[in-house]
Formats: structure tokens, C-alpha cells, sequence
């Protein structure tokens, strides 16, 4: 029966495909007695030899796209499957208690996990815990002949549909084989979105439904252009989006003849439109794109995707490979944004009830200097190799950037003292925090350039959680309240001489476009898929008439107003 349903659209494109749920399986089961008590530890054996092939199998492709640094936390889950203690424990238990092979996992790995857990002032202790936890659920799926999902295994075209997905599993998606993402949860600017742009991936979020009303194998239907999910589809709404699909393909390979042209408006006046990136890997569709610039490199994705604090020769590593390709253009490099909802296993912050209002970003990076200079030390080092200009996020006064910038400068004389190639460096900030944005007029007289990272500066404005599909109508970014907000930024920068970006998705945002050109904004940075998409949109659009604009979208008072302002104005 199909079946339709709309979410949020995250990632623009049409997929069609099978279903693949990325859903923990049922893994319960009964404790029950047994008499031949040789088979069942045979059930043992085999369940662990499988578990330990799942693994290697997940390891070697983990390595494929990771990279072996970040595959190896898969060697820790091999540890566990071969330690005989274990697996002897185990074994004890069924020939002891007469029990069933599952309960008997259970029991043992309990034991462990609880007596791990307790060793509060020994990390590494703490972390096998989460490895066992991780074993014992491969472990038990076997022994009750059921399937664990996992993205690096799908070989086959799918949709994949989940509850909701982390950073790290969007990066270990195959595009060869993901061709769509469905998530009952999340919004438009969850990182698992931002992930899915960057990845091409068409995908749509926050539908509250998806894993109830999909079941894996069904045909289902993604519209990321406008959030429709589709269901097991009759043969004429398959046709129809079968032809949406090949003219969204052909509107791309359009938007590619433009891959070598400047962003210039129609009446003639240039503008930067620049990628975002999480990694190295990133670049090529940096490249791909014809991106004048990277206006967002978001360094916690090395923290994220390691097992350990980067070393500062590591991170060095990482930022001259990317200034590197990028020759004389610009590259903005955000320091360490981790807090929220960016976790390190390997670095345990406090426990707080508000993470995304608490330690996280230049906040951790002040505290904790010695992580923070290893950072600068090797941005300052990269910044011999081509144009990078430095970012520090969630500033909210003065006083903080001018710590940062003191932590630099210090820095700085050191290297140079010792001898150290340098380059010509810029340092900005990130305005996402009202409170900056309101006093953007003394910021503007210190820093080298602003960059507005609408994601959190809508955000904080409206008092929303932007992950959460609940409140999502509030993500309005253009809200008059918002857009003042924007205006007051690029307006104070401007009237010191000072350059002004946006590296939020509210660059690369069709309706909002318009309106930044006409507020004056310099650089407009985004996916690297939508580069394109608004270098043609520029290319119609008559700064004169978008001023207009602005200051019209700047005196009406809801969302859907502006909206209809722009409709008209452009269509």
C-alpha cells in the first residue's frame, strides 16, 4: 500500500530506492535451562567467530574511508572477541548455572561492562566498557539469527532509513550505495543534514514517522527539494519522480558549466562563493565545484574522527593540505568546536543539563590553553603554504577574542623566533551569538573579518534547539529579527573597512541569496554542491533592485512576508 508522509528537506535531489533501516534490532530474549550444555558452548564459539568476521569485515572498510587511524578502534572489538578470559567466563557460566548461551553473554559482559564503568579515574579502563557493550549486542545478534545494521556493509542501492543519524555514521556512508537518507528526527541544520549536502546525498529529515511506517525493502521515494516521502509508490508517481530525478540531474550539469566563471551579479558586481569542509577528503568537491574560496574549514571533525587529542604535526598536516590546493584563494579555518552535540569519546567533558549554552568552542579552548596552542601552532605553521585566515567560534565578548588573539600572538613570536615559516595571517570571528551580533560596531574596530554562522545565531535568536523537529518551525532565518540581526553585522564591518562572510546554510539558501546580496554581504559560503546552484542565481540578480529588497524584507514583520517579498522580486 503506499503511503506518504512529509519531513524536512536537508539535502536537495530525488532518490529512489529500496529501504535499508539503520534501527537496533529486538535483542531480547528468555533465560532458560539447559541439558546439553557441549552444544551450547559451541553456540558460543560459533557466535564469536562471526562476530569476530563482522569485524574485520567492518575494519577493512572502516580503513577504505577512514583511514587505518580511525579503523583501529575496530582492533579493540577484535581484543574482546579473542580474550580467552571471556570467553572462558562464559563458557563456566552455562557448564556451572545450566543456563542458555544468551543469558550467559549477558551475565559475564554485565559483570565487565559494571566493574569497568567503575574505574572513574582510569579513562582507557572506562573506554573498554563501551567496546564490550558494543561486542556483547554483535555477539547476542548471532546467537538469535538476527541482523545488525551497519552503513559500512550496504552493498546495494538503498535509502537509508533511522531514527536519526550521528556525524559519524553519515561519514561512513558509501555514496556508491546510499542513494538517499530518511530520519524521523533532526533539522535542517543537524550536522548529519550539513553531512548530507556536502555528501550529495539527497535527504529529508525530521518526519517523525519514518521508521514506523517504512519497513526495510520497501520502495521508497526521498524528495530532498521538498521533504516528500513517498512509499511503495504506484507505477505513474514512480514515473513522475523518475523524471523529477533526471531533471534535477540535467538542471546540475547546467549549473556545471559555470564551475570556472566569477560570481558576479547581473549588474556586474563580484562576489566570493566558497565551500565548507570538514577534512581534507572534502576538497575535491571543493574543487569539483569551481569554489572561490574555503569560507569554513570545521577542524572538530579531526578531533571527532581520531581516537585521541590530533597532535599538533598531525593537525599541521591537515590545514597545509587544504591551503595547499587552494593557492592564493582564501581559507577560513573555525578552531576546535567541540561541545553540544559533538562529542570525543577519548575526551570526557563535564555533564551539563544545556550543553549547547555551556563548555563548548573558545569557551573549552580558553580553559584548556594547552589544546588550544597545539591547535594555533599548527595553523600558524600551515599558513606558509597559502591564504588562511583564522576563526575562533562562540565569542560572545570582547574580552574573549582578545584572549584568543593574545594565545596567538604568543604563539606566533615563538615559531617565528625559532626560525618557523609563516604566512600572512587573518583572525575573525564566528558572530553566532546575539550578543556579538548587537555590539558587531566594537568587534568590528579589532578583528579582521566576520563570519555569520546563521545556523546558531537562528538558533539562539528564537530560543530553538535546531535539531529538534518539534520546534522547527522556529528555524526562520528570514525572521525580520534575524535579518536586522545580519544587516547590523555586515553594516558595522563594512563601515571600518572590514570583510564580511556567512558560512551558515543560509548562504546557500535560494530565497535568502537575494536579500544578502542586496544587504552587501562579501562571501557566501556553504555545501559545496550549492556553490554552483548560487552562482547561477547571482547571475540574475541586480544588486540596486535586492537593496530594495532588503530594506523592505528589513520592515515587515513575519517569515512568510519575506518570503513573498522575495517570490516576487525574483520570479
Amino acid at each position: 500500500m503506499t503511503k506518504n508522509f512529509k519531513g524536512i528537506a536537508a539535502s536537495n535531489g530525488v532518490a529512489i530506492a529500496k529501504a535499508y533501516l539503520l534501527v537496533d534490532p529486538d535483542l531480547s530474549f528468555e533465560k532458560t535451562t539447559v541439558t546439553n550444555v557441549a552444544a551450547e558452548q559451541a553456540r558460543v564459539d560459533d557466535a564469536l567467530k562471526a562476530s569476530s568476521n563482522d569485524v574485520k569485515l567492518i575494519k577493512a572498510k572502516a580503513t577504505e574511508s577512514l583511514g587505518a587511524a580511525e579503523a583501529e578502534v575496530f582492533e579493540a572489538h577484535l581484543m574482546v572477541l579473542a580474550d580467552p578470559e571471556m570467553s572462558g567466563a562464559i563458557k563456566q557460566k552455562i557448564e556451572d548455572d545450566k543456563v542458555n548461551a544468551e543469558q550467559a553473554v549477558k551475565e559475564v559482559t554485565d559483570m565487565y561492562i559494571s566493574m569497568f564503568d567503575a574505574m572513574t579515574d582510569n579513562e582507557y579502563m572506562q573506554e573498554r566498557a563501551v567496546d564490550i557493550r558494543d561486542v556483547t549486542k554483535r555477539i547476542l545478534s548471532h546467537l538469535l539469527n538476527i541482523s545488525l545494521p551497519n552503513p559500512a556493509l550496504i552493498d546495494e542501492e538503498v535509502i537509508l532509513v533511522s531514527k536519526d543519524l550521528t556525524p559519524s555514521d553519515t561519514a561512513q556512508l558509501d555514496r556508491q550505495f546510499v542513494k538517499g537518507i530518511l530520519t524521523d528526527l533532526g533539522g535542517r541544520t543537524a550536522h548529519a543534514s550539513i553531512m548530507a549536502r556536502t555528501l550529495e546525498i539527497p535527504a529529508v529529515v525530521g518526519s517523525e514517522k519514518a521508521t514506523v511506517e517504512v519497513s526495510s525493502g520497501d520502495l521508497v521515494i526521498v524528495d530532498g527539494l521538498t521533504g516528500d516521502v513517498i512509499v511503495n509508490p504506484d507505477a505513474d508517481t514512480l514515473a513522475t519522480y523518475q523524471k523529477k530525478a533526471a531533471d534535477y540531474f540535467a538542471q546540475r550539469a547546467e549549473w556545471a558549466k559555470l564551475k570556472d566563471e566569477k560570481s558576479v551579479s547581473a549588474d556586474g558586481k563580484e562576489f566570493i562563493v566558497g565551500a565548507n569542509i570538514g577534512a581534507p577528503k572534502d576538497m575535491q568537491a571543493v574543487l569539483d565545484n569551481g569554489s572561490e574560496g574555503v569560507g569554513l574549514y570545521r577542524t572538530e571533525f579531526l578531533y571527532m574522527e581520531s581516537d585521541h587529542l590530533p597532535t599538533e604535526d598531525e593537525q599541521f598536516e591537515a590545514y597545509k593540505a587544504v591551503v595547499e590546493q587552494m593557492g592564493d584563494k582564501p581559507v577560513t579555518v573555525r578552531t576546535m568546536d567541540i561541545g553540544g552535540d559533538k562529542h570525543l569519546d577519548y575526551w570526557k567533558l563535564p555533564e551539563e543539563e544545556n550543553p549547547f549554552l555551556g563548555y563548548r568552542a573558545i569557551r573549552i579552548s580558553l580553559d584548556q590553553t594547552d589544546i588550544f596552542r597545539t591547535q594555533l601552532r599548527a595553523l600558524i605553521r600551515a599558513s606558509a603554504f597559502g591564504n588562511l585566515w583564522i576563526m575562533f567560534p562562540m565569542i560572545a565578548t570582547l574580552s574573549e577574542f582578545r584572549a584568543a588573539r593574545k594565545i596567538y600572538l604568543e604563539e606566533r613570536e615563538k615559531l617565528e623566533k625559532a626560525g618557523v615559516a609563516t604566512g600572512e595571517v587573518k583572525l575573525g570571528i564566528m558572530i553566532e551569538i546575539p550578543a556579538a551580533a548587537i555590539l558587531a560596531d566594537k568587534f568590528a574596530k579589532e578583528v579582521d573579518f566576520f563570519s555569520i554562522g546563521t545556523n546558531d545565531l537562528i538558533a539562539y535568536t528564537m530560543a530553538a534547539d535546531r535539531g529538534n523537529d518539534r520546534v522547527a518551525y522556529l528555524y526562520q532565518p528570514y525572521n525580520p529579527s534575524i535579518l536586522r540581526l545580519i544587516n547590523t553585522v555586515i553594516s558595522a564591518a563594512h563601515k571600518e573597512g572590514k570583510f564580511v562572510a556567512m558560512c551558515g546554510e543560509m548562504a546557500g539558501d535560494p530565497v535568502a541569496v537575494p536579500l544578502l546580496v542586496g544587504m552587501g554581504l562579501d562571501e557566501f559560503s556553504m555545501s559545496a554542491p550549492s556553490v554552483l546552484q548560487t552562482r547561477s542565481l547571482m547571475k540574475k540578480l541586480n544588486t540596486a533592485d535586492m537593496k530594495v529588497l532588503a530594506e523592505k524584507a528589513l520592515d515587515v514583520e513575519t517569515n512568510d512576508e519575506v518570503i513573498e517579498l522575495v517570490k516576487k522580486a525574483t520570479k
